[in-house]
């Protein structure tokens, strides 16, 4: 397979290329809600607040908001741009991510979108938003105006990564790159050969010369392969360089193509992975690891789970209703959920879908057509489940770190444990069919609650895991890894290896030869959050049927096929259409 990419290769040279200055300014209009209309010209934004781009809205005053807001900016586009931009095809804007989704608007049209809107929202904030604006489009010598409708789900929103850019195109996007000869996945598996090709072609009216470098390293940081070319590349030119990487070890692999000029230097980076099922990571389940869960169900078993249900009118329809649910949990911890219950009488499978670090589970989410019922927990410390426990974040990871007892995600896997009763104890339920599944903490919750609940959980799926393989997560990850660092360097007297004991029991690599159920787990390659190197650790780990999927250009977020996927492989399995 083949991919085009485009490398942000900015070298100031003269003719067309030097008409590229960045006409976009940092400052914005905004306002939060939602108007169709102000996607237009004629819109009066005078007494609109003026945010940055670079940052969410949050950290601008504008306090936590969820849901829709409005970005406009006014750009005056000089006439002497008209005839680069006829030649080389009109205007490239750059908006860097956005969280979640955008609808982006130039004079009223829509030039593109990424992610999708509510009702069907599938959030994007992991992507890089580049629209180009058709030449026809386009007033030169008068102003022309931008907008940017956004809706944030959760946490943070708006455009939140500096350097956002309207420029005529240049090399960055006329110097074209292909890379070939990866697999589908960009994953090798054993006796293939290790190789790319780097396919160039100079779209641009000049020629173009430097060096081009190509530097792989290990996910650990440790170089592997280094490579110069020199390039001198005519107008129109096609160049195909091929590059043989040998044999690597099992790991993943960042590999950045670095070009260098007398003008600039730029550089992109793509990632593989060789025999990621080959990747060792040895247990270290301490010698009570056993009996401290089997302690931790027993007290669980002890507190009396008070499960109250509130019906929410408002989200009936015809397939399901949906309700609050609260209960008791370990340390006789109120915790909340919503449950979707299908309207059709008889048996129904269940899911248990848990959630992320930091997020919160709104009574819309969740699986709702009906055929399956479905239960969408926070746990402690989360959401609507903080009157007791809340931490707050930073801070959740670190609450009672010091005692294996007291620490948090004793209590959130338990939390997980009493969903589970709670689907039991659901007349409408097929407790032969429930599966467990979520992504980031939610892939670790899942695999803690197929480990620690074998007998109760039909199947399992994890994305992205994480609280995985902690002494090489350290080394690998990136945020929220630091909070832990900071905590040592402040606590001395605690210490890593204390660190280390109290998150060996919680680590998921060492839970997951409990789990007795398949699993199916979603990677994305490009995860500096929980990179693919902890989530196969884990995965390494289990005895039982198990599957997963690897997405090459995605970050944390995974694409919103995996969402689809996951479901039709729970439906799969458990009979249904």
């Amino acid at each position: 397979m083949k991919r085009t990419i485009l490398l942000t290769w900015c070298l100031g040279l003269i003719g067309l290329l030097g008409n590229a200055q960045n006409l976009l300014k940092a400052d914005w209009k905004f306002a939060k809600g939602d108007d169709p209309t102000w996607s237009g010209p004629e819109v009066d934004d005078s007494a609109w607040a003026i945010l940055k781009s670079g940052q969410v809205w949050e950290d601008q005053g504008i306090g936590q908001y969820d849901g829709f807001a409005w970005y406009r900016q006014k750009v005056f586009v000089p006439a002497e741009l008209k005839g680069s931009a006829e030649t080389l095809g009109g205007l490239v804007l750059e908006l860097g991510k956005i969280d979640d989704s955008d609808e982006t608007f130039w004079n009223g049209r829509q030039i593109g979108a990424t992610g999708s809107m509510p009702p069907d929202y599938v959030g994007a904030y992991d992507a890089e938003r580049i629209y180009t604006i058709p030449f026809e489009s386009i007033n030169f010598g008068a102003d022309n105006w931008i907008a940017v409708r956004v809706y944030d789900h959760l946490g943070g929103g708006g455009i939140y990564k500096p350097g956002t850019s309207l420029h005529v195109p240049g090399i960055k996007e006329l110097l074209r790159v292909e890379i070939g000869g990866l697999p589908e996945d960009h994953i090798f598996g054993a006796n293939e050969r290790i190789g790319y090709t780097i396919n160039l072609e100079n779209g641009f009216s000049e020629d173009l010369a430097g060096t081009l470098s190509t530097r792989v390293v290990s996910d650990f940081g440790k170089e592997v392969s280094e490579k110069v070319h020199q390039l001198d590349l005519e107008q129109g030119e096609r160049l195909v360089i091929q590059q043989n990487l040998n044999e690597l070890p099992p790991g993943f692999y960042a590999v950045n193509l670095i070009f260098e000029s007398a003008f600039d230097n730029k550089q992109i980076t793509f990632n593989l992975g060789v025999q990621p099922e080959a990747i060792v990571s040895p247990l270290d389940q301490p010698e009570d690891f056993q009996d401290y869960w089997d302690r931790a169900r027993r007290e669980l078993n002890a507190v009396a789970p008070q499960f109250k249900m509130t019906r929410i009118d408002s989200l009936t329809t015809p397939k399901k209703e949906t309700y609050l649910v609260e209960m008791r949990s370990l340390g006789n911890i109120l915790v909340r959920g919503w449950y979707h219950k299908p309207i059709a009488s008889g048996k129904h499978p269940a899911m248990l879908e848990v959630q992320g670090y930091s997020s919160s589970k709104q009574p819309e989410n969740g699986y709702k057509e009906g055929d399956m019922a479905c239960f969408v927990l926070n746990i402690r410390g989360h959401g609507n489940s903080q009157d007791h426990v809340n931490p707050g974040f930073p801070g959740y990871l670190l609450h009672h770190i010091e005692d294996k007892e007291l620490y948090i995600y004793r209590g959130a896997y338990m939390d997980c444990l009493r969903a589970l009763d709670f689907l039991y104890s659901r007349p409408e339920v097929d407790t032969t069919r429930v599966a467990v599944l979520g992504g980031s903490q939610g892939g670790a919750l899942s695999i803690a609650t197929a480990a620690l609940a074998p007998e109760r959980v039909a199947l399992c799926a994890p994305s992205v895991p994480f609280l995985s393989d902690f002494r090489d997560y350290f080394k690998v990850g990136t945020w929220p890894a630091g909070e832990f660092v900071n905590y040592v360097e402040a606590h001395p007297e605690v210490g890593w290896e204390k660190v280390y004991k109290t998150l060996s029991y919680i680590d998921i690599k060492n839970l997951a030869p409990l789990v007795k159920v398949p699993v199916f787990m979603g990677v994305g390659l490009l995860d500096p959050v929980c990179p693919p190197h902890i989530n196969f650790a884990a995965y390494n780990q289990l005895t039982v049927p198990k599957s997963y999927i690897i997405y090459p250009e995605a970050g944390h977020g995974l694409p919103s096929a995996h969402g689809a996927a996951n479901i039709d492989w729970i439906k799969g399995k458990f009979g249904l259409k």
